[in-house]
């Protein structure tokens, strides 16, 4: 079965910190390219970063560069999402997902989201001013 578990998320100050993660079942973990996206209320879901199965390449939104890091532990399947220096607008539901085949480096817009068919339930990430 394919499963993505994520966890970590919580209310924080702007300024502060979190480190999410995403447990992958090993059916899907490998030779595969790994994102976070999250969604804000009335908002698309965006991606933040995306990284491939080796780690050779790693891409993030122009709102999160410098201040998110995307990084994995093949030894128990689980990608990570450093979030430093947080703000409001950082507020949503952060989602792990991952696809077949290589990444693609991020543009912005709905088609990041493609290829993405394994998604994880989500964890929420609130940020208060």
């Amino acid at each position: 079965q394919v499963q993505l578990v994520e966890s970590g998320g919580d209310s924080v100050e702007a300024g502060g910190s979190l480190r999410l993660s995403c447990r992958v079942s090993e059916s899907i973990y490998k030779n595969n390219c790994m994102g976070w996206f999250r969604q804000a209320p009335g908002e698309e879901r965006e991606a933040v970063a995306v990284a491939s199965f080796t780690g050779a390449f790693t891409d993030y939104a122009d709102s999160v560069k410098a201040r998110f890091t995307i990084s994995q532990d093949n030894a128990n399947n689980t990608v990570y999402l450093q979030m430093n220096s947080l703000k409001p607008e950082d507020t949503g539901m952060y989602y792990c997902a991952a696809k077949w085949g290589g990444c693609m480096r991020l543009s912005g817009g709905p088609q990041d989201r493609r290829g993405f068919a394994h998604w994880g339930q989500g964890t929420q990430v609130t940020v208060s001013s």
